[in-house]
C-alpha cells in the first residue's frame, strides 16, 4: 500500500479488541432478537403473503385455498421459523453495521471503499432474487406439482383409447381419488427452498467480482471455463429445484445470465486496476498485467 492509503491506527492491545468483539456481538444478538421478536407478532401475515403463490393456483383450479396441520404444534413452530428468518432480515443492516465498525480500523481506506459498495449490493441483489423466486418461480413449481395429478388420469384416458385429454368425472370413479391437502410446514419449506436458493444465486456476481478485485480470477480464465460453468450451473439446477424442468430451466437461465454478468464486472475491476497502476508508474503505456 503507498502513503496516500494509511490504516487505521489500532494499537489497542488483545483484551481490548476481545472486549470490543463482546460489545458488537451483544449488540448484534439483541438485535435479532428485537427483530425476532417484533417479526413473530406479524408472523402469520408473513405466512399468508408466502403462500399467495400456492393460494392463486388452488383458486385458479377452483379448489378451496387453504392448508393444513397435522400436528397440534405444528403451525405454532412454523411462525417460529418465520419469526427467526424474517428477524435475522430485518436486523441484518444493524448486525452488518457491527460487524463493518469491528472490521473496518483493520482496513485501508482502498479496502474500505472496495469492500462496502458489496456489503450494499449483496442484500439487494438477495432480495431481488428471493422476489423473482416469489413472483415467477414459485407460482410455476405450485402450478406443476399440483397439476401432475391431473396429468396421470388424462394420459391414462388416452392410453386408454379414449382419444381425449379430458379430466375424468371424479363421480364416476370406483376407484380411490387423490386431492391436495397442502401442509402449512411442507408448503412453506417448498417456498423458502425456492426463495434462498434464488436469493444466494443472485450473489454470483458479488462473489466473483470480489474474487476479481482480490486478483484470484481473471475475466478470461472465467471465460474459459465457461463450458464447465454451465455443467456446474445445470447441477446446481437439479440440486436446488424439485424435478421440475421448467423451474430448472428458469434457475439455469438466470444464473448463467448473472454469469456472463459477472465476467464483464470482472473486466472492468480489471481495467480500472491497470489504469491504477500505469498512473502510479508501476505499469507503461501499453503493458498489460
Amino acid at each position: 500500500m503507498s502513503a496516500n492509503d494509511p490504516i487505521e491506527d489500532s494499537s489497542a492491545p488483545l483484551i481490548e479488541h476481545l472486549a470490543e468483539l463482546r460489545t458488537r456481538l451483544i449488540r448484534a444478538v439483541l438485535a435479532f432478537v428485537v427483530g425476532m421478536v417484533a417479526m413473530f407478532t406479524v408472523a402469520e401475515p408473513i405466512l399468508e403473503f408466502i403462500s399467495q403463490p400456492l393460494a392463486e393456483v388452488l383458486r385458479a383450479r377452483g379448489e378451496d385455498a387453504r392448508l393444513i396441520f397435522t400436528a397440534p404444534q405444528e403451525k405454532f413452530f412454523v411462525l417460529i421459523r418465520i419469526s427467526i428468518i424474517m428477524g435475522f432480515a430485518v436486523s441484518f443492516p444493524v448486525i452488518a453495521h457491527q460487524l463493518w465498525r469491528f472490521v473496518a480500523p483493520g482496513l485501508y481506506k482502498s479496502e474500505k471503499g472496495a469492500i462496502l459498495p458489496f456489503l450494499i449490493a449483496s442484500p439487494v441483489l438477495f432480495t431481488i432474487g428471493a422476489a423473482f423466486a416469489h413472483y415467477v418461480v414459485t407460482p410455476l413449481a405450485m402450478n406443476f406439482f399440483i397439476g401432475f395429478s391431473d396429468a396421470i388420469p388424462a394420459l391414462a384416458n388416452l392410453i386408454a383409447g379414449d382419444g381425449t385429454f379430458a379430466n375424468p368425472d371424479p363421480a364416476q370413479e370406483s376407484g380411490i381419488q387423490t386431492v391436495f391437502l397442502g401442509s402449512v410446514r411442507e408448503s412453506l419449506d417448498l417456498a423458502l427452498k425456492f426463495i434462498f436458493a434464488f436469493g444466494l444465486c443472485f450473489q454470483l456476481p458479488v462473489l466473483l467480482t470480489l474474487l476479481g478485485k482480490a486478483g484470484l480470477v481473471t475475466a478470461e480464465g472465467l471465460a474459459n471455463v465457461r463450458k464447465w460453468a454451465v455443467v456446474g450451473i445445470l447441477t446446481l439446477a437439479a440440486l436446488v429445484t424439485p424435478p421440475d424442468v421448467v423451474t430448472q430451466v428458469i434457475l439455469f437461465t438466470v444464473v448463467y445470465g448473472l454469469y456472463e454478468i459477472s465476467i464483464q464486472l470482472v473486466r472492468i475491476v480489471e481495467r480500472q486496476r491497470i489504469r491504477r497502476l500505469r498512473a502510479e508508474g508501476i505499469l507503461d503505456e501499453g503493458e498489460e498485467l
